[in-house]
């Protein structure tokens, strides 16, 4: 889950820097939804525009034009990427970025899968930290019932289980041999 960490300033980074490329595009109309949407449609921004991210902003662009002026200024996106670093991303928001592509479904499986657990603090919401804390206590829980089995079976976890081929009964010395034996 280490790498679920890391998603939320892979959000942050890529919604800035989709804003910024459309924003270099326009500078005088601005981002707008009439901007976005040509952007996309335009083949010549094939390799230079993260198209699920531009999806993203368009829509949900009146949500983001929080002055209703049909821009995205660069406070307003400021602003969205601030929340999404510091506050982390909602359910919706995560489902919206994976529906358009923008984050590998494998990750994002696994986070909603997990959500409520993830959300200690209950704001709806999960913060890089969050996700981390939760990989951590995963795999120190892995290593506690490892540990656990390994008593319950009476399996030394120094010598480990001549007997078995079962990697959960590898000693702790097995990892000079198991890629030697291979």
């Amino acid at each position: 889950m280490a790498a679920g960490s890391s998603i939320i300033a892979n959000i942050s980074s890529n919604l800035s820097n989709t804003y910024s490329y459309l924003a270099s595009l326009y500078p005088k109309d601005g981002v707008t939804a009439k901007t976005i949407t040509e952007a996309r449609k335009d083949n010549t921004n094939y390799l230079t525009l993260n198209q699920p991210f531009a999806t993203y902003l368009q829509n949900n662009f009146a949500t983001i034009d929080k002055d209703g002026d049909g821009k995205i200024s660069a406070e307003e996106m400021q602003n969205l990427t601030n929340t999404i670093s510091n506050a982390g991303v909602s359910k919706a928001e995560l489902s919206q970025l994976a529906a358009t592509g923008a984050i590998p479904q494998e990750m994002v499986s696994k986070i909603m899968e997990n959500f409520d657990e993830m959300d200690t603090n209950h704001d709806g919401r999960v913060t890089s930290a969050e996700i981390s804390a939760y990989g951590y206590a995963c795999n120190k829980q892995e290593k506690i019932d490892e540990e656990n089995y390994k008593k319950a079976t009476g399996t030394s976890i120094f010598y480990g289980s001549d007997e078995s081929t079962d990697v959960s009964s590898y000693s702790i010395l097995s990892y000079r041999y198991k890629n030697y034996n291979s």
